[in-house]
């Protein structure tokens, strides 16, 4: 049997980031009431009622799973393309300040470094103002003393993070260490990483309406308890086993549902946002363990000289 095969009959039985723990206590239920059912039919009680088939006809329960399935991996999705531009655009950002930015000073090159691991703060300040968490030991080792505890006192971590970037660039131009169409270039990434923080917010803050879910959960428990007074006649003690699985199978899709509109979390399908802001670090890491080609106006002409020798 190929790897492939093998993969599969994993996945289909592995237990850890399914919907499988939470669902199936409520389907076990479901079947239960679907046991009693069986046994008040075996009694000889009137208890099949297959007309409650059409009392919640399957095509707008399906509808509105389908509805509240595909809104939540919207949501999710959204979330996964927006930390794919902060991932980009700290990338090119901290590529473009390392190579832009002129060193005239000794301590022009701390502060080049000190403000690329501030683009990695961003990052997580991002992360844990997403989960509703105060700031950290992950930041301290990212900035200074000064700037770890004024941050603890904001509202809005990663966007103080973003001024101090912009406030170095000014800094920095005004030096004329950067012209201004580098500048405004770099303030455009970094706007770029505003608006990011901006959409992840709102999907945060914006969850699916409240009426909406309660309104889905109540007609998937009036439809799986309806089950078994719908199927007792045909299957008789095999009723509760059937409910369990149909009932598995529709308490599930709203699971995953509810289990992805929030992507910022921690459960197990969540997105790895531990695991986005660590490679983010270590990209800048390996960036500050090089050193520009170009870093004052002797290397450019140098450098200038030295292609010019190469391409005659």
């Amino acid at each position: 049997m190929s790897t492939d095969k093998l993969q599969w009959y994993k996945s289909a039985v592995q237990l850890r980031g399914s919907v499988l723990p939470a669902v199936l206590p409520r389907a076990i239920f479901c079947g239960a009431i679907g046991v009693i059912v069986s046994a008040m039919h075996y009694q000889g009680l009137a208890v099949s009622l297959p007309f409650l088939g059409s009392f919640i006809p399957n095509i707008v329960l399906g509808l509105l799973l389908v509805f509240r399935t595909n809104t939540a991996y919207e949501r999710f999705w959204e979330g996964r393309k927006l930390w794919g531009i902060i991932t980009n655009t700290t990338r090119n950002l901290a590529r473009q300040i390392w190579v832009s930015v002129e060193e005239r000073e000794p301590e022009d090159r701390e502060r080049k470094i000190a403000t690329l691991r501030l683009l990695v703060a961003f990052a997580i300040a991002t992360k844990l103002h997403l989960r509703c968490e105060s700031i950290n030991q992950e930041l301290e080792g990212l900035m200074n003393l000064e700037q770890y505890q004024k941050l603890k006192g904001m509202n809005n971590p990663p966007l103080e993070v973003a001024f101090w970037i912009s406030d170095y660039l000014q800094y920095q131009y005004e030096r004329n260490c950067l012209n201004s169409y580098q500048l405004t270039a770099l303030q455009t990434l970094i706007n770029e990483l505003v608006d990011c923080l901006g959409g992840c917010e709102r999907i945060l803050r914006t969850p699916i309406p409240l009426a909406y879910a309660i309104h889905l959960k109540q007609l998937l428990l009036l439809y799986c308890l309806s089950l078994p007074l719908q199927m007792v006649a045909n299957f008789g003690w095999f009723t509760g086993l059937v409910v369990i699985i149909i009932s598995f199978t529709l308490l599930g899709i709203e699971e995953i549902g509810v289990e992805i509109e929030n992507p910022f979390g921690y459960d197990e399908n969540d997105l790895p946002l531990d695991n986005i802001c660590g490679n983010m670090r270590r990209n800048i890491e390996d960036l500050i363990s090089l050193a520009p080609s170009v870093r004052n106006g002797q290397d450019s002409k140098t450098f200038s000289a030295q292609r010019w020798q190469i391409e005659g």
